[in-house]
């Protein structure tokens, strides 16, 4: 009995101290970061690893700087902001990229491109180092003044693809059979579970997205190299560019080198000489430096950032009650003068969507709203962008297909053939068990259904037409749950403007009246250091199945259980690489 009271007393002891020490570690990151501010020294050159993946606004994260096992999160909006405070920033002479596969859509890199093109308006410089530069990493870099490839290393320049997974075959080996409601030929986030193949209307909008997405590309690239498109086009379809000295054959890069051939270049341009140490400054420590250094200003512009999936409920991406409530404070508080909907979303749930959507129509007309499209801004991330006064996308945001669906599936033949077991059920009326996952629905069940996810697109398509100044009948054109591009989308009337996050910001102000004094201040709130990590700690459980990650798996699970009630959802996971 000593022995057992002994070892439990130790077994505490153990878990207390383990404890007392992860929370003392925390602190001290914790400390260490609320202590440590960044110092801008002259004579800087702004240096910005191009790796990780491309969110609008990630949260500066000491424990995930700390303990991170995988790429980090790169916060776009604070490196454009970063890129343009830069550019009148004497301090820093020139800014140098190192791409490394930054993950992310190509509006994001366009926000990006667009905000280098500018700061060399200043007459600084700005150079470029690969090793191994991808297609999305080139569109960026391609604006260098000059581009240095490893000797060894490679470029990526043969054109866009859209990869699709299909599931049906397996769903017919488990004998799992999907119920699906939907209205509109293109309406295809459905289409995995459905199809062993893209249907003929969905090959049709994903290859003229591809092909608008593509031009535009081409087009800018064209501008930053001095190659006519025709021939970029040539040498992507033909892929002459195999090899390194390709690509300096053809023009797309300045010079095969190595790093510190390139830090030679810029020491000879900053006047240093060849021993000098040459002074870079971290992108995000220049975030984190500047940050301190701004000027507050009583004149708010509210940038409420919307990004992820659609919900009405959660801890993730854009919970409907939540945006909701962002917009009312913003439309309540005195001191914010417009707002700004910054949307990437490729949709969710209707209901969520169709709650946001009425707390903007409330504030419509009390203080301008405006509209800036990202990465994606489809079905219910269209349903949030519409209310806007101005609505602005970038030529290559994937924006567009409002269409409703609803689905789930029916695991009965599954259960009982498969885990042999069975279903019985007493009910008080005919529809009792209507929304049942264990039996196929009859004819009359799937009528009510369809006929509430019919209402669905009347509603949607009513009220995107309202806001686009079109009949009902014009909009169900352009609708049908069908994508465009941004382009596409100004063409058919469902954007206002082709322009960059900044140029919300400007669009924002002049209409508050506040072009000269204002600042901007994001929602919703960053939480607590102590309640991120806490909520990462939780997150961090990794499931595995035999040996294999099972993470992915669970996550599509998680977004499949989210089907609930009608979905306004971008086709698929849409990925243009």
């Amino acid at each position: 009995m000593a022995f057992l009271r002994n070892l439990l007393a130790t077994i505490v002891g153990l878990i207390i101290f383990t404890l007392l020490g992860f929370f003392m570690l925390i602190g001290i990151i914790a400390s260490a970061s609320a202590d440590e501010v960044p110092t801008v020294k002259t004579n800087s050159v702004l240096y910005f690893p191009m790796s990780g993946i491309l969110m609008e606004k990630a949260v500066e994260d000491p424990f995930l700087n700390a303990f991170a096992d995988g790429p980090a999160p790169q916060s776009l909006l604070d490196i454009i902001a970063a890129i343009r405070k830069a550019k009148t920033d004497d301090r820093i002479k020139g800014i140098y990229i190192e791409p490394m596969y930054l993950a992310g859509s190509y509006a994001g890199l366009q926000e990006i491109r667009d905000a280098l093109l500018d700061f060399k308006e200043s007459g600084k410089f700005v150079y470029a180092y690969g090793e191994y530069i991808s297609e999305s990493d080139y569109y960026v870099t391609s604006v260098a003044d000059s581009l240095f490839l490893n000797p060894t290393g490679a470029i990526e320049f043969n054109g866009l693809d859209v990869n699709i997974t299909f599931l049906k075959g397996m769903f017919d080996k488990l004998e799992i059979k999907p119920e699906i409601f939907r209205v509109g030929e293109f309406k295809s986030y459905v289409e995995p579970y459905i199809r062993k193949d893209l249907s003929k209307e969905n090959r049709l909008q994903y290859s003229q997205l591809l092909n608008s997405m593509y031009n535009t590309y081409l087009s800018n690239v064209s501008n930053s190299v001095q190659i006519p498109v025709d021939k970029l086009t040539e040498i992507s379809d033909q892929m002459k560019v195999s090899l390194p000295k390709d690509a300096v054959d053809v023009g797309l890069i300045h010079k095969l080198g190595y790093e510190d051939e390139l830090k030679s270049v810029m020491k000879e341009k900053l006047g240093l000489a060849e021993s000098k140490e040459l002074r870079t400054m971290k992108m995000n420590k220049y975030i984190q430096a500047i940050s301190k250094e701004s000027n507050y200003s009583s004149n708010r512009i509210a940038v409420i950032v919307a990004e992820g999936n659609i919900a009405m409920g959660g801890d993730e991406g854009i919970v409907g009650a939540t945006y909701a409530e962002e917009i009312r404070k913003a439309r309540n508080n005195d001191k914010v003068k417009a707002i700004v909907m910054r949307v990437n979303s490729g949709g969710g749930s209707m209901t969520a969507s169709d709650m946001i959507w009425r707390e903007l129509m409330l504030t419509k007309g009390k203080k301008p709203i405006i509209a800036s499209m990202g990465g994606a801004a489809a079905s219910g991330g269209y349903y949030i962008a519409m209310p806007a006064d101005t609505i602005l996308a970038q030529p290559n945001t994937i924006t567009g297909s409002i269409g409703i669906f609803g689905m789930w599936f029916n695991f009965g033949e599954f259960l009982e053939n498969k885990m042999g077991i069975t279903h019985d059920v007493v009910k008080t009326g005919a529809y009792s068990d209507i929304y049942t996952v264990t039996r196929a629905l009859t004819d009359a069940e799937r009528a009510i259904i369809q006929r509430g996810v019919n209402e669905g697109y009347e509603v949607f398509t009513q009220k995107a037409a309202d806001a686009r100044g079109m009949t009902q009948a014009e909009l169900k054109k352009i609708a049908s749950g069908r994508v465009w591009s941004g382009e596409q989308a100004l063409q058919n009337g469902l954007v206002d403007e082709l322009g960059s996050f900044n140029d919300a910001i400007e669009l924002a102000a002049k209409a508050a009246g506040i072009e000269d004094n204002y600042s901007v201040a994001y929602y919703p709130k960053q939480k607590p250091f102590i309640e991120e990590v806490l909520e990462k700690m939780s997150a961090k459980v990794q499931f595995t199945l035999f040996g294999i990650d099972a993470d992915p798996v669970i996550k599509k699970a998680k977004e499949l259980n989210q089907l609930k009630g009608l979905q306004a959802r971008l086709p698929g996971n849409l990925e243009v690489r």
